[in-house]
């Protein structure tokens, strides 16, 4: 699931490279249109560079929207297993005690059809109670259509994992739903919901950022794009004027394009959600690594963007400076 076991948001994803993109989309393709010599003309790769543009941002925008999506239904899913809980009856047992720690084998007796224990699980291995609990365990959390295909969990499993070993191991000894049981299955359901709402909320800012950021890169490649046509434009006598005009005004877009991912590279070093559980040493961000990477574009998509529309912006102002080296 998105929030790690229990209320804790700490998240796992595997590890993936800094800036790299894959050919997936027809990147690779496209790229090589723009890198045709006979193709790279200003006007021309202006018109290629248009079909690029952004895409790092808007994909991560999209995987971000359905990352978001995913959470809030786990969190509807285990706000629901946590009302149908509080509406079962509980049962008398020897003990509201909980064990700390999962025995070996003890809660996979809850796997039966329904909860029910297996064969052998003692004289309470039919109680209904139990086989509510699981009976909604199975309908809320395990029915969400990514839950199978992200974690080859049983349901005792996931149980244990989402809401506490000790918890697993109560339902799995006593064969029924004490109170303190129930009490603590609706209390840490409705912990695990609140730790995706705010998942939810961070991935939220982070889509926030994203259009700040699309916006931005948009308003630089737009004047990018301007200068050039201005430059096509120019009538002849007043080109090498003009084209020192330009190449100035690229300088500045530059600059703006390094202060945008300087300004970016503190937001990475202050995310809106951090793990409460260190990971590994090798994940220095692990809101990011969780947000991007699973996906086919690079980890970092924001600077992935800047650096892309930097470098044309460089290839414009080379090439306005080879033109005015030309006298031209």
């Amino acid at each position: 699931m998105s929030v790690h076991r229990g209320s804790t948001s700490v998240f796992q994803i595997p590890e993936q490279g800094v800036t790299g993109a894959n050919c997936a989309s027809g990147w690779c393709e496209l790229w090589a249109v723009a890198t045709e010599p006979g193709v790279i003309t200003a006007v021309a790769l202006a018109g290629v560079l248009a079909l690029l543009a952004f895409a790092y941002v808007r994909d991560a925008e999209s995987a971000c929207r359905r990352e978001r999506r995913r959470v809030l239904d786990e969190r509807d899913a285990f706000e629901s297993f946590a009302d149908r809980v509080a509406g079962i009856d509980t049962v008398s047992v020897a003990t509201d005690a909980t064990p700390s720690g999962v025995p070996a084998g003890a809660i996979r007796g809850l796997d039966g059809p329904g909860g029910r224990r297996r064969p052998g699980g003692g004289p309470n291995a039919d109680n209904a109670t139990l086989r509510r609990v699981m009976s909604a365990y199975h309908d809320t959390v395990l029915s969400l259509p990514h839950y199978r295909a992200e974690y080859d969990e049983s349901a005792a499993e996931s149980l244990a994992a989402e809401l506490g070993p000790d918890t697993a191991t109560a339902l799995a000894s006593d064969g029924g739903l004490s109170s303190g049981a129930r009490s603590a299955l609706v209390d840490r359901s409705r912990r695990a919901a609140g730790a995706r709402d705010q998942l939810a909320d961070a991935i939220g800012e982070e889509i926030d950022e994203l259009d700040d950021r699309e916006a931005t890169l948009s308003s630089i490649d737009r004047r990018r794009r301007r200068l050039i046509g201005h430059l096509e434009g120019v009538r002849s006598g007043r080109e090498t004027d003009a084209a020192i005009d330009v190449w100035n005004r690229l300088a500045e877009l530059e600059a703006e394009c390094d202060d945008l991912a300087a300004d970016r590279q503190r937001s990475l070093d202050d995310p809106p959600l951090t793990p409460e559980t260190a990971l590994d040493e090798d994940r220095e961000r692990p809101f990011y690594d969780y947000l991007y990477g699973p996906t086919d574009g690079p980890r970092y998509p924001v600077l992935a963007q800047i650096a892309e529309v930097a470098d044309g912006i460089r290839t414009d102002r080379d090439r306005v400076g080879t033109r005015i080296a030309g006298g031209r």
